[in-house]
């Protein structure tokens, strides 16, 4: 090899070695931004997390909520991830749940201190006959903001409505003062992409007065809530088991990135 071909090949060497580095640069800051996602239930024990543990346990590293024929509940009670309150954030985890559970994912919420593990908020619906998977309900407050398939406006209330007159805006538990925007497709279609007794992805996305549900990366509803008397912008998150038959919800791979 003469002195020209050596110093082509030299040259092509180190293009190559710098090609090479720039895709594995490009590579790593593609996964650290995956990775802004950190675990708040570590698949072991409740570090972090308080609930009636009459009803939640850890198995094979998934959060389980059972209901049993001997311990039937009166209230809806939740397991609460105790060590903040996020604001701005997007939500990851998986569920499989029995075919009459009912259960849910509470975020923005705030803890009802006369009631042991009882959370007021709004929440990600998920039942196993998909009567309600992905609607957004508010716990204990102003029920039901958006169905499956709905995306919605909620409207500002006139102050002369106090918050313990509520109820007087409810009717068959549905919030009356609020808008629906668009369709975004029939409760028939969006049944059809959740699997029953199977594992689902929830996806939910929180930003200043807009929340958004996913499961399985489909759209189930979303809400702009303009309600400033009664909005949240914080506050705790936590899942369900909800009063009613024998049930049973499993939760795995929770994940929280704040924005």
């Amino acid at each position: 090899m003469n002195n020209i071909s050596k110093k082509f090949y030299k040259l092509l060497l180190l293009l190559v070695v710098i090609t090479t580095s720039c895709k594995h640069n490009q590579k790593e800051v593609y996964d650290k931004n995956e990775n802004d996602f950190i675990s708040i239930f570590n698949g072991e024990n409740l570090e972090g997390w308080e609930g009636d543990l009459t009803y939640w346990r850890v198995e094979n590293g998934i959060l389980i909520g059972e209901v049993t024929p001997e311990t039937i509940l009166k209230r809806n009670s939740f397991i609460i991830y105790k060590k903040e309150q996020p604001d701005n954030f997007e939500l990851k985890l998986e569920y499989r749940i029995s075919e009459f559970g009912n259960s849910g994912i509470n975020y923005r919420s705030e803890i009802i201190e006369d009631t042991p593990y009882a959370l007021r908020g709004y929440q990600c619906d998920i039942d196993g006959r998909n009567r309600y998977t992905g609607q957004n309900y508010e716990e204990k407050k102003r029920t039901t903001l958006a169905y499956m398939g709905e995306k919605v406006s909620i409207t500002t209330m006139p102050d002369s409505i106090p918050e313990n007159n509520l109820r007087k805006n409810v009717k068959k538990n549905c919030w009356q003062t609020r808008n629906v925007l668009d369709t975004l497709a029939t409760k028939q279609e969006l049944k059809t992409n959740i699997k029953p007794n199977a594992w689902n992805k929830v996806h939910i996305k929180v930003s200043g007065n807009n929340m958004q549900h996913y499961i399985n990366d489909i759209l189930i509803s979303e809400v702009t809530d303009l309600d400033t008397i009664n909005r949240n912008l914080n506050g705790f998150i936590g899942v369900q088991v909800h009063v009613g038959p024998p049930m049973k919800i499993e939760y795995k791979d929770i994940v929280l990135k704040h924005f």
